[in-house]
């Protein structure tokens, strides 16, 4: 069974039909030529398939394409500047040796970046909670942590007087 749904990755509008069956990665991917969301674990478990649906972090694996009718998508291939150059999040990320395969790469990106366009503070905690539903094989996490608070500068609360302050 198919069903036509419209909706916009990276601020082009896209209307066709899909499998009802059918993966958000999946139509991404094979249909629209979005590879930089990469197909992990298959259960929306590790992240590596993360895109923002209407600006949230979303494992697309385990969200139907039908599901984002009406939906604004963002993925890693929208989020560098309008000019080419690297967003803040990205430069982080490549300032703070957080990259090496790159397959987690872009849906830690992307969770970094709805953070950091959220406008809210975070505690160094709050930041690992937000980033856990990613997983990364080759740096140790530490890199990642670094370079998320990097992109969050002014946003990561550190001082005992904050009232997001918990005594870590």
């Amino acid at each position: 069974m198919y069903k036509r749904i419209a909706f916009t990755v990276n601020g082009k509008a896209y209307d066709f039909e899909v499998d009802v069956r059918e993966s958000l990665l999946d139509v991404l991917r094979s249909h629209l030529g979005f590879t930089g969301a990469k197909q992990g674990c298959g259960v929306g478990e590790c992240g590596a398939c993360s895109v923002l649906i209407d600006g949230v972090p979303t494992d697309t694996c385990i969200y139907l394409a039908v599901w984002a009718d009406g939906k604004e998508i963002r993925t890693i291939e929208g989020v560098a500047e309008k000019n080419g150059e690297l967003s803040e999040v990205q430069k982080a990320f490549v300032d703070e040796g957080a990259v090496q395969c790159g397959f987690c790469t872009p849906g830690l990106v992307l969770t970094t970046t709805a953070l950091k366009e959220s406008g809210k503070d975070y505690t160094r905690e709050e930041l690992k909670r937000e980033l856990s539903g990613h997983l990364c094989r080759c740096t140790g996490y530490q890199n990642i942590l670094k370079a998320a608070e990097k992109s969050l500068e002014g946003h990561v609360c550190t001082c005992v007087d904050s009232p997001h302050y918990k005594g870590e």
